[in-house]
């Protein structure tokens, strides 16, 4: 198995959401825009996700489901699919990593690592 077959990039972009936050309350949400983009050489699906989030204080809930936003896109090589969804932790600083569950177009299985980002209050020092 050739692992130039199944590549998948993966970029992120995260937001505060002040107006849906309440800091006195220990809510602190994100949103965050994620682009995936098949840079292997065969069509993948993405069928499932699975995230660690985790708070300052090491709180950590684990998120999965099948695919993304109620979509399990498929992506030709070269293609990208972006979606944005949110997270909710009770500090004003905390991460977020996990993986997603691709198909490729021969069958083969396998998981797409998204390397940890942050979650940070803007002007927050931590």
């Amino acid at each position: 198995m050739s692992s130039g077959n199944y590549q998948i990039g993966i970029t992120v972009e995260t937001i505060y959401v002040e107006e849906q936050s309440a800091p006195d309350d220990d809510r602190y949400v994100f949103a965050y825009k994620i682009t995936i983009e098949n840079t292997g050489a065969l069509r993948s699906q993405l069928i499932s996700r699975h995230w660690i989030i985790t708070d300052a204080g090491g709180h950590e809930q684990e998120v999965r489901g099948d695919g993304v936003v109620g979509e399990q896109p498929h992506l030709a090589p070269g293609e990208s699919f972006s979606y944005t969804s949110a997270a909710m932790i009770e500090t004003p600083v905390g991460t977020m990593h996990g993986s997603y569950r691709m198909i490729a177009e021969d069958g083969t299985e396998f998981d797409a690592p998204i390397a940890a980002f942050r979650l940070s209050v803007p002007n927050m020092l931590h």
